[in-house]
Formats: C-alpha cells, structure tokens, sequence
C-alpha cells in the first residue's frame, strides 16, 4: 500500500444495490447522490465489488471478462438527455421491486432499450459521441476486440459454453475468424458502443468522487470464469485439455463451515507459462483495473502463495491438493513494471506463515473482520486490541457477511454477552457499535457495508457463500441517506481522525 494514503474511512457498496426506477443501481444520478453522502459523511473511500458483466448466478466474480464492464449499469437519464433514447421510451415501466434486483426482468427491460440507443448513434447525428467513440474502440483494441466478438457469438448460439461451439471457432482458426467477424459485424459494434457507454459513464463518476476526495476501491477475483473471453482467447495460459476442456478446477478445502469444502469451477492458470512471457496477460488486467479505480482488493491472496486444485471430474473440492502459487516472483515483477501499487489483500481462509511472509514482503495490508473476532479467547487476532499495526483494514463484515444485526441475532446468547462484554454496550444499536469499535481501531481503513450503517438485519445480506443462486440482488430504498445518518458517520470520523483526503477541507470547515 503507498505510504501517501492516510488514515481513512468508507462504505462498501456495489453500484447494483443503488436505488432508482430502473430495477438496478446504476452510475446515473443516484451513484452521484451516493457520492454527496459520502462526501457530507466525511467518507473518502467507495469500496465495490467487480464491475464487469455478470455470470452465473449473477455473481460479479463469473465474468464472462476480465476487462469489460457490466452494460447493465449503465444509466438511462443521460442517454435520453443526450438524445439517445426518446423520454417516451422510457415511460414504461415494469413493476419493479425497489428491494430486490430481478435480473432477467432488468435484462429484458434495458438491454433492447439500449440496443435502440445503438440505432440512434448510427444515425451520425451525434459527432461527438462518434469521435470518442472511435477513440475508445482504439485505445482499448486489445481486449475489446475479442471480448465482443465472443459476445456476439455467445448470442448467435444461445447462449452455449464456447466449448461447445463449432470446432474451427472454438479452436479460434484464422479463417473462421475472419468469417464470424464479417457475419456478426452488427452485434460486434453494438457490444462495443455498450462497453464505450458503461466505460464512459464510469470514468465520468470516478472524476466526480476523486474531485471530492473520495477514492474508489474495486475488487479483482484471482480467477476468471472458464465461459469468458479470457479463456476462449487465451487457452493455453490456462490447464486445459486438447478440446479446451478444463482438467483441474479452483475451489478451497473442507472446513469447519463446509465438510465438502468449495468447488468454484473457474480453470486454473498455468503460472508456468505466464512466467515464462512475464505475466504479461496479469499486467494487461492489472493497468486496465487501475485504469477504473484507485486501490485494488485482490480477492483469494493466498493462492497466489498455494492454491487448492480439484480434479475436474470430482463433484465436491474435496479430493483436491495444495499446489504452490507463484509467490514472491509475481509482485516483483508487477512492482518493477507497473511500480508501487495501491493493493489491498483479501487473506482470509487458511493463511499460513508463508501466505502472510508473502503479504508483508510487499507491505500489502491484510483484511481484519470484526465478526469473526468473537467467540474463542482474547488473543484472537481479529479483535482490534490485537492488531500489531496499522497497515491493515477493518471490516465488520463484507458481501460475503450477514449484516451486524443479523449475524448478532443469529449468535447464541453466551456468545450475545461476549460481544456486549468486549463493546461495554448493551448492543442495542450492535450495527453502530462495531462501526465505532472499526473507527476506533489503528487499522489504517475502516470500511463498513451500507447495510450496517443503514443498522439493516439479515434482509441486507448481498451474498451467501455455498449458495450458487439467489444472492446479489439486494438494494437499498429511496431517501435512507438522510443528513442525520451523515452527521452521525461524519462525528465518528472526527473523533477517530478518519478524514483521510478529506481532511484537509474538514480543518478548512473547523477554521
């Protein structure tokens, strides 16, 4: 982590969960309001989770690429204010629940409508959206290319894994190339002007969060769904059989909260291969991530040191075994190319020695999680009396987490009056007592879910781990981000000289 990063706080909130007319948060003008609150509250950090398209189950962490961005995000206003949609084709609406995201009814709602979008801009009648338009498709050729001619297939057939496709294009022979690419010209472009939407709207937020002081936080999945682009283009980075099928499997070992542990399913790289061309497809995905946020969490760490392989053929993770990750040279050649990078590790799991002798040789912070700090002794490392210094991040919990209240609610009640012993409170307000127990810690970011600042219950929960369907949908209503909820977060900010990149406007305010 650069040392120029002062002690902060924020809010983890995917962009989805954002509320609005449209079914789904998107980076229209409630991610802007999003950002006044964070603002008002003394918030300098935006934490969210992986921004590109999503996969099965609607998890961000099964893209179908590692570069592009979800078109579901982007806004619609902007469009119609800027003459790309007709007002009157957007006057009606499905029933939408303010609460939940219904994928596949956002999907059938937004994408046409977006598609009609695409038949206004090649009118020509907008000059300036086609000039940087153009500028865009060369600027990011090198993914875009093949992420949307793979679109545009996966459309063409249904839909289909690519490793079902016909064998010339599966294979990526040159001549079949040649001919998808003719044949699907439309649907190409369309892809790209969709990614030259979603890209253009992000940048356009970002700019009005770092102009604020407030730094965007995003989250890299070390691994990448088998059914992307990424694969398809790049077969050989990856354990693979002669049809592209693959021969092992991520996933982690049984534990104590799954006796047959985790099965992901996502090909597994071959590290060996990529340190031979100097990992040049991990720095291709690392520039173009930090090309859409400030700081970096990168998921799963502890593979990078040892992960777990699973046979493909086994139906649960736990006939797998360790496999040494690539480890120390990896970060030194990222360090050497791309310098010192803002980068956040996810190490939680099963982290040994040489997992934390590999974090802190590159002086990465780690992820220390105040629901999983109750329940044992008073030397569990992840109550905040034991953190041995302040190059750390705290959580009350992440995505993968119930809320506050609903993991407090769920404790038995020995385990209640541990909690409440620890806090000194009564834990009638549990969620803003650990948000005050984070604040109050040496670790140098405290980020709290809006959920727990919202002091919502298990109907907040964004993700279960385990269960492949039914997670990602939550969103929060209109009109919850009151001045009172900012005043409050924006009192523990000062108390716990939590400022960051705003402090400086705070003590212009004082003065």
């Amino acid at each position: 982590m650069s040392s120029q990063v002062k002690r902060a706080s924020g809010i983890l909130l995917h962009p989805t969960s954002l509320p609005g007319r449209w079914g789904i948060g998107d980076l229209g003008t409630a991610a802007y309001e999003f950002v006044d609150f964070l603002a008002a509250a003394g918030q300098s950090l935006w934490q969210i989770l992986p921004l590109g398209p999503t996969g099965y189950g609607n998890s961000p962490y099964q893209s179908p690429s590692a570069f592009a961005g979800n078109p579901l995000l982007i806004g619609l206003d902007s469009l119609a204010k800027d003459g790309l949609l007709d007002p009157n084709e957007l006057a009606m609406l499905p029933t939408f629940s303010s609460a939940k995201v219904d994928f596949d009814l956002v999907s059938s709602f937004k994408m046409p409508l977006l598609g009609q979008s695409f038949e206004r801009f090649k009118s020509g009648d907008f000059p300036h959206y086609t000039q940087a338009f153009n500028a865009f498709c060369t600027t990011n050729a090198t993914w875009l290319d093949d992420y949307t001619l793979f679109m545009a297939l996966k459309e063409r057939f249904q839909d289909a894994s690519w490793s079902t496709w016909d064998r010339n294009i599966k294979l990526r022979l040159p001549k079949a190339l040649d001919t998808w690419k003719k044949e699907l010209a439309g649907s190409i472009e369309l892809q790209k002007y969709l990614q030259f939407l979603f890209f253009t709207q992000w940048q356009q937020l970002k700019t009005y969060a770092n102009e604020r002081k407030i730094q965007i936080i995003g989250d890299l999945p070390i691994y990448v769904a088998y059914d992307s682009a990424d694969v398809w283009v790049n077969p050989d980075l990856f354990k693979l059989d002669d049809e592209g099928k693959p021969t092992v499997i991520a996933g982690v070992p049984p534990d104590v909260f799954s006796k047959t542990g985790q099965r992901w399913g996502n090909p597994i790289y071959r590290w060996d291969k990529m340190a031979k061309d100097g990992f040049t497809w991990w720095l291709s995905r690392l520039e173009a991530t930090f090309n859409l946020v400030d700081i970096v969490r990168i998921d799963h760490f502890l593979a990078f040191n040892s992960y777990w392989e699973i046979p493909a053929s086994e139906e649960t993770a736990v006939n797998g075994k360790w496999v040494p990750g690539p480890g120390a040279a990896f970060f030194q050649l990222v360090q050497e190319k791309l310098g010192d990078l803002p980068v956040i590790a996810e190490d939680l799991g099963l982290i040994t020695k040489a997992v934390k002798e590999l974090r802190d040789q590159f002086n990465l912070p780690g992820m220390k999680i105040l629901h999983f700090a109750f329940g044992d002794t008073a030397r569990n490392p992840y109550l905040p009396h034991n953190y041995q210094h302040a190059n750390c991040i705290v959580y009350t919990g992440t995505h993968d987490n119930n809320t506050t209240l609903g993991w407090f609610e769920s404790l038995a009640a020995y385990e209640r009056e541990a909690v409440q012993r620890y806090l000194g409170r009564d834990g009638t307000d549990i969620s803003w007592d650990l948000i005050r127990l984070a604040f109050g810690s040496i670790a140098k970011f405290a980020l709290i879910p809006l959920q727990d600042v919202l002091r919502l219950g298990s109907e907040g929960y964004m993700n279960r781990p385990g269960k492949p369907l039914g997670n990602w949908a939550w969103r929060f209503g209109p009109n919850l981000l009151t001045p009172e909820l900012a005043t409050g977060l924006r009192s523990l900010t000062e108390t716990y000289g939590r400022f960051g990149g705003q402090e400086n406007q705070a003590e212009e305010e004082e003065v």
